[in-house]
């Protein structure tokens, strides 16, 4: 239990609730400063900017660019890599916002209970 608690590469250790919210304000950062360059600012714009990104990054690495900064991972409950599918789900549920601000008492928000993911340290 100790180890989980190191925050080890692989650990399944859930992340801290500060964490996860400077991260998805990291990623939306992003999308909007894309969107801003790029599109004129459009709400659609920022969202669809976010999803792909977002999408594209947890398909590929585990982590969008928030995560990697705040030493976050995305990982199915079962401890692997989220799949794509599960990756879909996640992103999908949480362009919708309240799936992301509903919470479960293990801490994980609607959008990862539905996905079947979880995010921890590591």
């Amino acid at each position: 239990m100790r180890q989980e608690q190191s925050g080890t590469a692989g650990s399944t250790a859930p992340a801290p609730l500060g964490r996860r919210i400077i991260a998805l304000a990291v990623d939306w950062g992003v999308a909007t400063a894309i969107s801003a360059g790029f599109l004129d600012n459009n709400a659609l714009a920022t969202l669809g900017i976010f999803a792909v990104m977002t999408i594209l990054l947890l398909a590929t690495r585990g982590a969008t660019i928030g995560h990697t900064l705040l030493g976050l991972r995305v990982r199915a409950v079962d401890g692997g890599a989220a799949r794509p599918l599960q990756v879909l789900i996640r992103t999908a549920s949480l362009c919708l916002v309240i799936p992301a601000v509903v919470w479960g008492l293990d801490g994980r928000g609607l959008h990862d209970v539905w996905a079947g993911t979880r995010i921890v340290r590591g």
